[in-house]
């Protein structure tokens, strides 16, 4: 069809879908970015455990996180007041207690057991979709009773790979960072992209600070080298990076694509932890975590085309 232009519209909708393709490929390489980031963040925490407690690690965390996300979160007016947003303190507050009771449990279970627990977290996203009123297909379904059963598995019997409290911490902390995404969802448009996560780390620091210091007192600094690596490791890259990629290329594609790369961290996870920390897999650990792995998976691939309109806009 010609335009008054002289442009067809054939080939200003070819743009349009070009460019589309463009921001869905931006925002799908920003989630590989997140999942990889955030898969380091057990393997790193282990090293810092063995010299504190993981309240206090989650501090230093965050202390580290928000010393590089403060220019960002206060670098404008706009910026500034996403501070006044309920949602976004919602959101902070969330997520800082999610990792302090995330951690908890990572202290009591082994980096894989730990990992391959966050697999889950996909299917709870389709479960809360499916409440809210989104369409699920069977599929999804069959994938979210499948997660169900592996996770049941492993917290049934976790073996040497940790206790049962740090299995039901870990499965704690997923509803907590389930109300983190959907808190995000409701919160305003952000003025700059960098600002929404910035603003979401240093509100998290401001709730863990209180809490570590009523918990255990003063966080050490007397800590060796490793111990540094892992608490810099966890802020620049598991926190700060990680935050800003995830809420940048979930808020382009939607919770059901966005769902499918968080599967990223749990596999990555428990490769690290039989690789550099000597984790034993047993069949009953494996086959739960495949289970968890692969019903995620479908729960997310099942979902409706709908499911892909971006939910908010960054």
């Amino acid at each position: 069809m010609q335009r008054d232009d002289g442009t067809t519209a054939g080939a200003g909708a070819g743009t349009r879908t070009g460019a589309a393709h463009g921001t869905r490929g931006a925002a799908f390489a920003m989630l590989v970015l997140a999942g990889l980031c955030w898969s380091l963040g057990f393997p790193l925490g282990k090293l810092a455990l063995r010299e504190m407690t993981p309240a206090h690690m989650v501090l230093w965390r965050f202390v580290v996180a928000a010393a590089v996300a403060m220019p960002f979160a206060v670098g404008s007016a706009a910026a500034r007041a996403l501070f006044r947003s309920p949602a976004v303190l919602l959101a902070g507050i969330l997520y800082g207690v999610a990792f302090l009771v995330q951690f908890e449990g990572l202290a009591r279970v082994s980096v894989t057991l730990a990992a391959l627990l966050v697999g889950a977290m996909p299917a709870l996203i389709a479960i809360s979709a499916r409440l809210l009123g989104e369409a699920t297909s069977r599929i999804s379904w069959i994938g979210v009773a499948g997660a169900t059963v592996g996770a049941a598995l492993i917290a049934g019997d976790p073996g040497d790979a940790g206790s049962l409290a740090g299995v039901l911490l870990s499965l704690a902390s997923l509803l907590l960072f389930l109300g983190w995404f959907y808190a995000l969802k409701a919160a305003p448009a952000a003025p700059q992209a960098l600002a929404m996560p910035a603003v979401t780390v240093v509100v998290a620091a401001v709730v863990v600070a209180p809490l570590a210091l009523l918990l255990h007192g003063a966080p050490p600094v007397a800590l060796s080298g490793a111990a540094w690596a892992g608490i810099a490791g966890q802020g620049l890259l598991a926190t700060a990076l990680a935050t800003a990629a995830w809420q940048y290329g979930a808020s382009r594609v939607g919770s059901a694509s966005a769902g499918v790369f968080i599967n990223i961290e749990p596999l990555m996870g428990a490769i690290l932890g039989v690789a550099f920390f000597g984790d034993r897999v047993t069949p009953l650990l494996a086959g739960g975590g495949m289970l968890i792995l692969i019903g995620s998976l479908m729960a997310v691939m099942g979902e409706a085309p709908g499911h892909e309109v971006p939910p908010t806009a960054a």
